[in-house]
């Protein structure tokens, strides 16, 4: 395993990123009629999933801060899934890109549940 010396050395982060930066990119086509409401909605929630892993990372000498971090993050990547969804149904992305997305938050959400369950291997 690499030297970890930032949250941005962390593979969790790394996926978390990607992941919003891939929302951010194919929300760009949504209607205008979704920008105050699923738009904004998946591109917070997928933001805030990887945005709250440095925060973690940051509280990582206080184990119970840093588990409640990890469960934010926990908790966004679980709503983006649900905006996903919802993206899907209302025909804005293809079953094909929703399903992948969903794999790759559900691979995400096995990462943080791991560091949430582990919690002494990542704090000081």
């Amino acid at each position: 395993m690499a030297k970890i010396y930032s949250h941005k050395d962390l593979e969790v982060y790394k996926l978390a990123y990607k992941l919003a930066m891939e929302i951010f990119e194919f929300s760009k086509s949504f209607p205008k009629e979704e920008k105050y409401s699923l738009t904004d909605q998946i591109r917070r929630s997928s933001r805030s999933a990887a945005v709250n892993l440095p925060e973690a990372w940051r509280k990582r000498k206080y184990p119970k801060h840093f588990v409640s971090k990890i469960t934010d993050s926990e908790g966004e990547a679980s709503e983006t899934q649900s905006w996903l969804e919802f993206s899907k149904d209302c025909g804005y992305i293809s079953e094909e890109i929703s399903q992948r997305l969903d794999k790759e938050y559900d691979k995400l959400l096995g990462m943080l549940v791991n560091m949430r369950n582990n919690p002494g291997k990542w704090t000081l």
